[in-house]
């Protein structure tokens, strides 16, 4: 899959396409790095879960794929996780398996109770995405001689991505009276969001496989989603040493 991509991929560098790229990231990313320290989720949003008691299905449903189908770290981990993806069956497979991480997790988190600094699982998380990126760029096999199992690696990631979901919730201090269907019911809400996003994504990138410019400029939009993992992490980790 990634080794069509070629060695002599660095010429993305004189590509006028770099700085347009380069530009509408910066552009999408502006509006949410104000709330990356804030652990992305609206103070609106963050009053309404404390104050609320008792089982809220639908409430919690949206709140779940508000977060994200505005949640840029989970979005371009995905990007890049379907990025040389064209079958169905291959496509579900690995959103299952996020899923399933990801699932874990939140409930497990914010029941279970454990804390952890959502800094620091926000960082992990925008290193996924470094991660991804490097892997759809053939890196790992040209650094280490072998390809990692992509599977083993979107469920093991998929596990931080819930995580940074329950260490959110954990800040709000969440009603115990029905708790857990809330869980349950944020939890739906987040995976369709996730369908949603990923249906936007796909219809995407369906028109611009067609093209030849997908192929001319791979590695160069997994090297601009590397770059906006590092940025991610970089702002989670002042967040960290600073607030």
């Amino acid at each position: 899959m990634t080794s069509a991509l070629r060695r002599d991929s660095w010429s993305w560098l004189r590509s006028p396409w770099t700085a347009l790229l380069l530009i509408l990231s910066f552009m999408l990313l502006d509006g949410a790095l104000s709330q990356a320290l804030a652990h992305g989720v609206a103070e609106g949003d963050k009053g309404y879960i404390q104050e609320t008691t008792g089982f809220l299905f639908w409430p919690f449903v949206y709140l779940g794929a508000k977060h994200m189908v505005t949640g840029y770290d989970h979005l371009l981990f995905l990007f890049g996780v379907i990025f040389f993806l064209y079958r169905m069956k291959d496509i579900s497979i690995y959103v299952t398996l996020f899923a399933i991480g990801h699932s874990s997790t939140l409930l497990l988190g914010v029941l279970t109770d454990i804390s952890v600094s959502s800094y620091i699982v926000d960082a992990i998380i925008g290193l996924s995405v470094v991660y991804k990126s490097l892997d759809n760029m053939g890196a790992f096999q040209r650094w280490f001689g072998f390809q990692p199992s992509t599977k083993a690696a979107t469920l093991i990631f998929g596990l931080f991505h819930g995580f940074g979901l329950a260490t959110k919730l954990q800040d709000f201090q969440m009603s115990p009276d029905g708790l857990i269907g809330n869980l349950i019911a944020f939890n739906i809400g987040v995976e369709a969001g996730q369908l949603l996003a990923l249906g936007g994504i796909l219809i995407l990138m369906g028109f611009w496989r067609r093209s030849n410019s997908f192929w001319n400029h791979a590695f160069l939009t997994n090297a601009v989603v590397m770059c906006l993992g590092f940025i991610l992490t970089g702002y989670q980790l002042v967040g960290f040493f600073v607030m």
